[in-house]
Parts: C-alpha cells; sequence; structure tokens
C-alpha cells in the first residue's frame, strides 16, 4: 500500500475544498491558527492523501477535525493510518456510502433508542418534527470533533477505537439525558440553537466531560466493565508503540500499521440490530409502494435539506471562523497597545533612572563638598584651641615669673633690710642713739615713699594678673564657643547624611518600584548606606 509521503503529492480534485476547510479547523488551537504553519501543513497533507487514497468517498467536510485531533496525539504518517482504520475497520467510511444509507439508519436507530428511553423528549422532538438528521449529523460524520471541546473529544475518540462506533449512541443519549430539562422547554428554532451553539460550551471544563463519559458508560448499550476499562486509558495512543513505528520501513509502512493495530471486532447490541433491521424492513416497504417519481421528490428534497443544513453549518463555522479571527486580532491589539504602554513606562523609567543616577552624583558631588568645608572647619578649630592652649601656658608662664620675681624682690628687701640693721647696730654711736631712742624711726617721707613705691609696684603686678587673668577667661571661653560650634557643625553634618542618605533611599526606592511595576522584574536591594568617616 501506499504511505502518506508517495500520496499527498499526487493531484486530488479536492484539494480546493481541503484548502478552504483547513483554515476553519480549530482557527483558536495553537497549533492550527497560523496560515502555512506546520499544523496546517501536516493536515493538509493528510486530507488530501485520504482523497487519492479512498477514490469512492474522497475527502468529506469534516473529516479535518478528525484527523486535527489525531495529529494532535501522534506524527502525521501515524494519524494517516489511524484515520484510514477508522474510515475502513470501524465503519465510518460506510456512512458516506449509497447516498448517506447508513447514516439514514444510525438516525433511525438513534430515534428508537430515544423513543425507548426519554420517551417525554422523543415526542416532544415529535411534537416540533425535528429530526435526528437534523442535530445529529456532525455527531456520526465528524465523531464530536467538530463542535466539542477537545477535552471531552479525546474521550470520546479513546472509546470509539476501544468499543468500535457504537459508543457514539452512548454518547449522544447521555448529551440528551442532560439537557432534556432544557430542550423540553424550547421550540424548533431554540432547540436547533440549544444544540449548534449552547451544549458544546457546557463541556468546555473537563470536570463536565468527564462526567458525561461516565454517564455514557453507564447507558446499557455497552458493557459497563468493558467502559470503565476504556475511561481507563492514558490516550488516543492506545495500541501504538513509537518504539514499533520507529523500525518500519517506508514501503510496507502501512501493511505494519495494520497488522499492529487490529481493532476487536465490533459487534452491535442486540438492540441496535433490531432497530437496524426493523429500518431495512421500512426502507424495502417504502420502496415497494412509493411512486419512483415521489421517491425522487422526497430524496430531492432531502437532499435540498442537507445542502442547506450544510450550508448553516458552513456559515457557522465561516462566522465563528471570522469572530475567531476578530477576536485574535483584538487580543493582538490590546497586546500591542499593553507593549506600547509598557515601552513607554520602560523609557520613563530608564528616564528616571539617569536622572536619578545624575542626582546621586549630584549629591555625592555636594557631600563632598561638606566634608570638605567640615575638614576645612575642623582643622581651623583644631588650630584655634592648639593657639589658645599655647597662650594660656604663655600666660602662665609668664605669671610664675612674676611671681618668682616678686618673691626675689621680697628676699633681697629683707636681705638689704637685714645688711642696713646689722651695720647700723655695728656702729656705736648709731648703737647707742637706738639704745636711747628705742627703735630706729625712719623718716615718715622715706617711709611713706617705699610704701608708696611698693604699693605702686603691687598695684601694677594685681593690675597685670587681673589682666591675665581677664585674657584667660576670655581665651577658656573663646574654647568653649569654639567647642560649641564644632559640636553644632557636627550635629548638622549628621543631620545632613541622614537626609541625603533618606533622599538616595527614597529615589532608589522609587525607581526600583517602577521598574518593578514596568518589567515584572524584582528590585535589586538598596545600595548600603555611607560608612560615617567617608
Amino acid at each position: 500500500m501506499c504511505c502518506l509521503k508517495s500520496l499527498h503529492v499526487k493531484d486530488s480534485s479536492q484539494e480546493g475544498v481541503i484548502t478552504r476547510d483547513i483554515h476553519r479547523t480549530f482557527p483558536a488551537h495553537d497549533y492550527f491558527k497560523g496560515t502555512g504553519g506546520d499544523g496546517q501543513d501536516s493536515l493538509y497533507k493528510i486530507c488530501k492523501a485520504y482523497s487519492v487514497y479512498d477514490s469512492e468517498i474522497g475527502y468529506c467536510q469534516g473529516q479535518s477535525f478528525l484527523a486535527a485531533v489525531l495529529l494532535l496525539h501522534m506524527p502525521e504518517e501515524q494519524a494517516f493510518c489511524v484515520l484510514v482504520k477508522i474510515m475502513y475497520e470501524y465503519g465510518l467510511r460506510e456512512l458516506y456510502r449509497n447516498n448517506f444509507e447508513d447514516l439514514h439508519c444510525k438516525f433511525y436507530q438513534l430515534e428508537r433508542l430515544l423513543q425507548e428511553q426519554l420517551p417525554d423528549l422523543y415526542n416532544h422532538f415529535m411534537d416540533l418534527n425535528l429530526e435526528a438528521h437534523m442535530y445529529a449529523s456532525q455527531w456520526f460524520l465528524t465523531l464530536f470533533t467538530a463542535k466539542f471541546p477537545l477535552c471531552m473529544v479525546f474521550h470520546i475518540i479513546d472509546l470509539l477505537l476501544c468499543e468500535g462506533l457504537s459508543i457514539i449512541f452512548n454518547v449522544a443519549l447521555a448529551l440528551l439525558k442532560t439537557s432534556k430539562e432544557d430542550l423540553l422547554q424550547a421550540d424548533f428554532e431554540g432547540a436547533l440553537k440549544f444544540f449548534r451553539v449552547q451544549l458544546p460550551k457546557r463541556y468546555r471544563a473537563e470536570e463536565n466531560a468527564r462526567r458525561l463519559m461516565e454517564q455514557a458508560c453507564n447507558i446499557k448499550l455497552l458493557l459497563k466493565e468493558h467502559c470503565e476499562k476504556m475511561m481507563e486509558e492514558v490516550s488516543i495512543m492506545v495500541a501504538y508503540d513509537a518504539h514499533v513505528f520507529s523500525q518500519i520501513y517506508e514501503e510496507d509502512f502501512f501493511a505494519k500499521m495494520v497488522a499492529i493495530s487490529k481493532p476487536k471486532p465490533v459487534v452491535p447490541t442486540k438492540k441496535l440490530k433490531k432497530y437496524e433491521k426493523e429500518y431495512q424492513a421500512m426502507r424495502e416497504n417504502q420502496l415497494q409502494q412509493e411512486d419512483p417519481i415521489d421517491r425522487y421528490k422526497r430524496e430531492n428534497r432531502r437532499l435540498q435539506e442537507a445542502s442547506m443544513r450544510l450550508e448553516q453549518e458552513n456559515d457557522d463555522l465561516a462566522h465563528e471562523l471570522v469572530t475567531s479571527k476578530i477576536a485574535l486580532r483584538n487580543d493582538l491589539d490590546q497586546a500591542e497597545d499593553k507593549a506600547d504602554v509598557l515601552n513607554k513606562e520602560l523609557l520613563l523609567t530608564k528616564q528616571k533612572l539617569v536622572d536619578t543616577e545624575d542626582e546621586k552624583r549630584r549629591q555625592e558631588e555636594e557631600t563632598t563638598q561638606l566634608k570638605e568645608v567640615f575638614r576645612r572647619e575642623l582643622e581651623k578649630a583644631d588650630l584655634e584651641i592648639k593657639k589658645t592652649t599655647a597662650i594660656i601656658a604663655e600666660y602662665k608662664q609668664i605669671c610664675s615669673q612674676l611671681s618668682t620675681r616678686l618673691e626675689k624682690q621680697q628676699a633681697a628687701s629683707k636681705e638689704e633690710l637685714d645688711i642696713v640693721k646689722s651695720k647700723v647696730m655695728g656702729c656705736e654711736r648709731c648703737s647707742e642713739v637706738f639704745s636711747k631712742e628705742g627703735t630706729l624711726q625712719l623718716p615718715a617721707v622715706s617711709r611713706d615713699n617705699r610704701d608708696q613705691d611698693m604699693d605702686e609696684e603691687k598695684d601694677s603686678l594685681k593690675k597685670q594678673l587681673r589682666e591675665m587673668e581677664l585674657d584667660l577667661a576670655q581665651t577658656k571661653l573663646q574654647l568653649v564657643e569654639a567647642k560649641c560650634k564644632i559640636q553644632e557643625l557636627e550635629h548638622q553634618r549628621g543631620a545632613l547624611l541622614n537626609e541625603i542618605q533618606a533622599a538616595k533611599n527614597s529615589w532608589f526606592n522609587k525607581t526600583m518600584n517602577s521598574l518593578k511595576t514596568a518589567t515584572g522584574t524584582q528590585p535589586p536591594p538598596p545600595p548600603p548606606p555611607p560608612k560615617e568617616g567617608m
């Protein structure tokens, strides 16, 4: 048999239809939304290869969805082989043959099952003239892949590969059962809209899809233990081993694929078999009793209805595609606007950062200048202190010298007085005078003059001492004032350093917060405060 590589290069009369459907297949999915991307390219190859491979049926609308689901789980050659197996061995191809005769048999079986299990809903559909082909066509032809969420479709394909095409009846009845209350309240148009729009939206949540699959397996058309086993399968990759595929040569790829993945026989249940016989008998009676012209008219009317329905579905798909593209365009515009805003904020933040660095540099220069001013003031104060200390020491030395001088003068005067006294006492005449007259009485004038001179000298010394004490007090006062000024300058320096550091932290924190808001990154920690001695 031919493989995918040799089939997709051949010409196909359905290339235009395939190309149009490719762009409508999961347009919002990341793998398929890119025009000309890997997803659309692989999907085009598979659909075109099948149209060449199956010359009788060819490509049918909706097959692209099934092929896309397979592509999400396996390489394109494996996906093509699995698609061929589903179409041929699982009986999906039969639904397209003989003017969709087998598909109408499925519709009849579904309506009979609905009449048996949900009679009130069946009667409501009969009152509305709502037939199964009006809402269940895509269920059978695309295996629920065209409308329903992928999380639900994956479960359905798993069950299909394990149990065969009859699982569609289980899922269909589960959908009708869970939507019974809504459908009973709807009219004809409302019911069609419910099947087309609202029903698929219900199962976007994976939990809802899982519950639906459990309910489908509990319907007594399949053996419950088989369904439970199916639900435990990991994915649609069941029965396919990638290691086996890597060892298959290109020329016998499809033959080996069929050999390793042969499904177990699909045996219809008794009820489905019974309903199929009823439908065949009914069709035979209709063909025998019906006039050929009436039959052709009915077939024509049915085909027209099918064509209108397909056109409506086509319009819905086109509308969904346009809506998705518009939504994507809006999202892209919003993302671009947001990117522009973020770029502007980033530029502003960079400008703020530059301004902050300039401000930091300026403050550092001011700090350096203040440090230099403080250093000079301290040196000046130190010089004043040294000068004052030297003056004080000099004054103390002068005072000491004056005291020593005064003591020496007093001692010299006393010695001179003693010498004069001894000389006077040595003279006999003077001694007699002293003995007669008593103690020597110096002339009042000379004694007063001497006392006056001594008092003046003492006053002069006291005056100099007072002046020195006054200078010493002033020097001490200047020293105290200098110390106070130094303390005040130190205090101002500390306050300025605190203000500078606070300003640095404030600017830095604001800048980092702006960067964090704009770029979503964590801001670096603020720089450590400068040391006092710097």
